[in-house]
């Protein structure tokens, strides 16, 4: 949390990663003229993207529960790509199930983090890889507080099973491309508040 608040800066500061809001060369390459109303772009990207991974897994859950949980699977491509509903009380592709209340917390954490930083945010790339991360975070949290065993505690659902592959649902695909886009936008030196740096 540290490091990506030294990135773009902290919600108090008028400046984010040293960049000066006179600068021509700052964010996106606009000057201080208009940058608010671009901030404010940018965040709604950010939650529009979450908005939109956030009800397409909800609403894909919700039809697995009601039409394939207990039922056989469904083949997409053969033995290659099935649909098969299965509860996950662990992390993404059905890791760490003995530590469900953990991945609550950081689920939880990483939500806030998003929220904080989207104060700053002035890239479109970084407004819709953070708002992946966002969304899919949001879905997979919303299965632990609502499902069974209990609150915090509820098993995640999953339906996506390719072959030699762990199941997964589009929660977890949302934070995985969110995830590779940060890579790869670290990668070009980009930051968060549109400036670009190489090292």
């Amino acid at each position: 949390m540290a490091e990506a608040e030294r990135i773009i800066g902290t919600p108090d500061s008028p400046e984010g990663a040293g960049a000066e809001p006179e600068q021509s060369s700052g964010r996106d390459g606009q000057g201080s003229t208009g940058e608010r109303p671009r901030g404010k772009r940018r965040i709604a990207v950010l939650f529009a993207v979450a908005a939109f991974a956030y009800a397409l897994d909800l609403i894909s859950k919700m039809i697995v529960v009601a039409k394939l949980e207990h039922h056989d699977s469904i083949e997409i491509f053969g033995d290659w790509l099935k649909l098969e509903a299965i509860r996950n009380a662990g992390a993404a592709f059905g890791f760490g199930e003995a530590f469900t209340v953990i991945f609550t917390v950081i689920a939880a954490a990483v939500i806030v983090v998003i929220a904080r930083l989207a104060r700053k945010l002035y890239s479109l790339p970084w407004a819709i890889a953070l708002g992946l991360l966002l969304g899919g975070a949001l879905g997979n949290l919303t299965n632990r507080i609502f499902r069974s065993p209990g609150v915090f505690e509820g098993a995640v659902v999953d339906f996506i099973a390719p072959k030699h592959f762990a199941v997964f649902n589009l929660a977890d695909s949302a934070i995985v491309c969110g995830g590779i886009l940060i890579v790869l936008l670290s990668f070009r030196g980009l930051d968060p508040d549109g400036t670009v740096h190489k090292d």
